[in-house]
């Protein structure tokens, strides 16, 4: 939070002057004194008198070159003179003069570009998702000047202080789907350096200590990877996943109060799993990182904790972190940059462990206002100060503005358990931000109406100083057809009440991120029930739905999920087409295994398969003959069992498209990989005729699975 280049403003006209937002916490509205982290007030204070007296502080400067001025979809040239906008669905880059608020350019680039990254010399980059490419812009010359080829589907974006290198995440290698990987790419000569696996399924990246370390979220589980980058040709994974699990959800209460007296009361065996990590921001002091997250609970699902909910109980209602919201709910974690360590509140006791003080955000994000719920963080910044984090939400359309040090003070309404200062709205679907250097404006763009917002200070210090400027700016215009368009805006939208109740407050997307599927298996009435991929499967074509094909058609599954589950308080069959019609068009993901022409390994599984009987179950185009089937996969021990009305019928019989990239399997989620569904209960022949198969035939069926 130093005085060195962008790290401390001036004037009253930002979003948070230092000196007035340190005053507010550090002496409340009342005059008394709040309570607060002591270091934390010290640093604030520094940050005052640095900013009143310009006191230099240079050793900042790491960290400031690394400050993550933008997430997601936009970002700004150097001088905040253009901002850079990327627009999925029709493939381009939008270019917008900031000083007169009007789009002066645009850049065809590859298929679902999905993020734009500046480097020093105001070179634009874009990943492009479904091109396994970067576009590269250069200033002034709105055109695409190259394209990198890169890996599968990429879509996390950074360039080193230096300029000399851009580091892309690929959500898949180009060999495998196993794992993702994190690519350096030379931006003299645009080749590629370098490639290193960094988990499954990355999405975003943030670069620290001055461009010595790079922080990685994988976005199935929920976690960061820490890469060392000192040396520029050998990166090192070091640290591959953390404890975030376990410090959230803390079993032992034997600790204090907070009044440090009155023995915590035991709490109910509640957990949850963090999902769907999309982007990670870096603070201007370089020393903490925050990641957007989605907390998925983990036993049974019911408003009363209760294995079924009570008559005209929504499913999905209640039970969340904190015993608010849904089952599903936003998320905001803090990662000490130096060690990747995670500060996470426990989540069911709504504090951070005993080991560690309160001067992070809460992991929960919970709203301020009973009629606008908060759901589907998908990018973040924090303003110079380093006091303020913007939250950008999918899925509620708006942005929360939190503080990053502290949960108390006349500014905030703790009293409803929410710390969100603020929750500003925006178009529908945001899905980036962008801050200018003097924290003066910031810009949100839009996706589902194609329009970039822009949020400005009124200077006035209270609680409601961040205000749009002006109407949206339109970027571009729709590409799908009407009924898709608006099927896009029910399926991700957890703020129609037609589709979801306030106490539920979440969407399709919650448990469907993107279309697709968040890896977590559901503790559902009839037995445990793994998220389902969307996307590529004709889904609306498959028929009888769920895994225990209790909905015979569409409009059946479709109504007891939004009213009965979701809490939502109409269905109507235009309603049913347009979610229909967008699901139909969802994308399948790419897949580093499927080629023109198949190998002959997977030439010979083609043969294994039909040897193996597997399409007696998994025939068609669609591979699911939509039969019900016993494949001994059934739990009948444990806390969660399949139900045995369930166990009798059989599970529904699931499509195989996609596969490669939709693990764990099986209804339960118990098979981290295909050779490992197919090695157990290989000799029962229940899940295909497998005891025949030699293990070289094994390895063939494999191979050619993950091709489909």
């Amino acid at each position: 939070m130093g005085a060195c280049g962008a790290g401390v403003r001036r004037g009253p006209a930002a979003f948070f002057p230092a000196q007035d937002a340190a005053a507010r916490w550090l002496v409340g509205g009342t005059g008394r004194r709040e309570e607060g982290n002591p270091s934390m007030r010290r640093t604030v204070l520094a940050t005052v008198l640095a900013s009143m007296l310009a006191l230099p502080a240079c050793e900042d400067r790491d960290a400031q070159a690394t400050w993550t001025q933008a997430s997601g979809s936009v970002a700004l040239s150097r001088d905040d003179a253009f901002l850079y906008v990327v627009d999925s669905d029709n493939g381009v880059l939008a270019v917008v003069d900031t000083a007169r608020r009007e789009k002066v350019g645009e850049v065809k680039v590859g298929l679902l570009p999905e993020r734009v990254a500046v480097g020093p010399d105001d070179t634009v980059y874009v990943s492009n998702r479904g091109s396994r490419s970067v576009s590269v812009i250069r200033r002034g010359d709105w055109n695409e000047a190259a394209r990198i080829a890169v890996g599968v589907e990429p879509v996390g974006l950074s360039v080193s202080p230096a300029g000399d290198t851009l580091y892309v995440v690929n959500s898949a290698a180009l060999a495998t789907s196993s794992h993702g990987s994190l690519m350096a790419v030379d931006t003299r000569s645009l080749s590629v350096r370098w490639e290193l696996p960094v988990g499954d399924e990355p999405r975003g990246i943030a670069l620290a200590q001055g461009g010595k370390r790079a922080l990685i979220t994988r976005f199935r589980q929920g976690d960061l990877v820490s890469v060392d980058l000192t040396d520029a040709d050998r990166p090192r994974v070091v640290r591959e996943q953390t404890d975030l699990y376990a410090r959230a959800n803390v079993r032992d209460h034997v600790a204090a109060s907070p009044d440090g007296l009155t023995p915590l009361p035991p709490a109910a065996d509640i957990r949850f799993q963090p999902r769907s990590m999309s982007s990670v921001a870096v603070t201007p002091d370089g020393e903490r990182a925050l990641a957007t997250v989605m907390w998925a609970r983990e036993d049974p699902l019911s408003p009363d904790g209760t294995p079924t909910p009570p008559s005209g109980g929504s499913l999905y209602g209640g039970g969340g972190p904190c015993n608010t919201g849904g089952v599903v709910a936003p998320g905001l974690v803090t990662f000490d940059t130096d060690t990747g360590s995670p500060r996470v509140d426990d989540l069911d006791r709504c504090r951070p462990p005993p080991d560690l003080s309160p001067d992070f955000p809460p992991s929960t994000i919970i709203s301020p206002e009973s009629t606008h719920p908060i759901q589907g963080p998908v990018a973040a910044v924090v303003d110079p100060t380093g006091l303020w984090a913007f939250v950008v939400n999918r899925e509620t359309d708006n942005v929360a503005i939190i503080p990053t040090g502290r949960r108390s003070g006349s500014d905030l309404r703790s009293g409803l358990g929410s710390t969100v200062r603020q929750l500003v709205r925006v178009g529908s679907g945001p899905t980036g931000i962008a801050m200018t250097r003097d924290g003066r404006k910031a810009y949100v763009y839009n996706a589902f109406d194609h329009t970039v917002t822009t949020l400005v200070s009124d200077g006035a210090g209270g609680t409601a100083n961040i205000r749009t400027d002006g109407a949206p700016l339109p970027i571009a215009g729709d590409v799908l057809g009407p009924n898709e368009v608006a099927g896009r805006k029910l399926f991700f939208s957890a703020l129609d009440s037609r589709m979801a109740s306030t106490s539920v407050g979440a969407s399709c997307a919650s448990c469907h991120p993107d279309g697709r599927e968040d890896g977590h298996v559901w503790g559902f009435p009839d037995g445990p029930r793994q998220t389902p991929s969307l996307a590529g499967r004709s889904m609306t074509k498959t028929g009888p739905f769920h895994w225990s094909g209790e909905f015979s058609t569409m409009r059946d599954f479709l109504d007891a999920t939004v009213r009965h589950r979701m809490g939502g308080t109409v269905l109507d069959g235009v309603m049913v087409a347009q979610l229909s019609d967008f699901i139909d068009v969802l994308p399948a993901p790419d897949n580093p295994h499927r080629a023109d022409v198949l190998t002959d390994a997977q030439t010979r599984g083609e043969a294994v398969f039909r040897k193996a009987a597997c399409d007696t179950c998994h025939g068609g185009e669609h591979f699911t003959l939509n039969t019900q089937a016993d494949v001994g996969t059934f739990v009948t021990s444990g806390p969660l069992q399949d139900d045995p009305v369930v166990r009798k019928q059989g599970l529904n019989t699931p499509s195989l498209l996609g596969l490669a990239r939709t693990a764990p399997y099986l209804h339960d989620g118990s098979a981290v990989s295909l050779k490992d569904r197919l090695m157990q209960g290989r000799e029962s022949n229940q899940h295909g005729v497998t005891a025949q198969l030699t293990d070289a035939e094994v390895d063939d069926l494999v191979e050619y699975l993950l091709t489909l």
